[in-house]
């Protein structure tokens, strides 16, 4: 995410232009699609996350399925889809696993849940949750190649997934509502790497340091 990719991704960054590509057909240019597909992932998980800790009621919660359906959901995959063409493995993953949970959710919660017997729901969504967790863990582990900003992103995306999975299956609000409040977390730290790809795309000068990590490709490229 934050030009991701190839050493070519991070030289068409530092210039404020897009990256380029043959199979995108001549003179097109690639703009990076990290920055929309982190923004409506920050927007819908904070919104979410609101509720999630307790800060907002319950009975607020059909107010985040518009936003998961149409800008955490479809706006993200779209964005997944681009970082395919870009050529950025971990974005492309990223974006577009969170977009499919987001569209989920929203048919989960709209439609589904009232599927299942009210005695099993806790528990499967339970489940629903912790393996996202496990996703969100090794994506995290990647992330370590990418930057500190999105390193942030999962360092409490993860945790959240977890505890709020633990919270339904123990029935347990206090560690439902610490749930909630690193996900307030993961969103805030989403929304300010989305801000930074756009103002430093924009102003063409680091505004908002990403901390970019070293990259595989670079590592190769440096070797012996």
């Amino acid at each position: 995410m934050a030009s991701i990719g190839t050493p070519s991704e991070r030289a068409a960054a530092a210039t404020g232009r897009g990256v380029k590509f043959q199979e995108a057909g001549p003179g097109r240019f690639i703009s990076d699609p990290a920055a929309l597909g982190l923004a409506g992932f920050a927007l819908s998980t904070m919104t979410l996350s609101f509720i999630n800790a307790g800060i907002l009621p319950q009975a607020d919660a059909p107010v985040v399925l518009g936003l998961a359906l149409a800008y955490g959901g479809v706006v993200q995959l779209l964005a997944g889809m681009w970082a395919f063409v870009k050529n950025d493995t971990f974005a492309a993953v990223a974006l577009s696993s969170y977009g499919a949970f987001w569209i989920s959710f929203y048919f989960l919660q709209h439609t589904f849940i009232q599927q299942i017997p009210a005695g099993d729901r806790s528990g499967a969504l339970a489940l629903y949750l912790l393996c996202w967790g496990v996703f969100s863990l090794y994506m995290w582990i990647a992330s370590f190649r990418v930057s500190i900003a999105i390193n942030a992103v999962f360092i409490t995306l993860w945790p959240a997934y977890v505890l709020l999975g633990l919270g339904k299956a123990i029935d347990s609000t206090p560690l439902f509502h610490i749930g909630g409040i690193f996900g307030i977390a993961t969103a805030a730290a989403a929304w300010y790497a989305s801000a930074a790809i756009v103002l430093n795309k924009t102003f063409v000068r680091d505004l908002l340091p990403l901390g970019e990590l070293r990259s595989a490709q670079q590592d190769l490229a440096t070797r012996p």
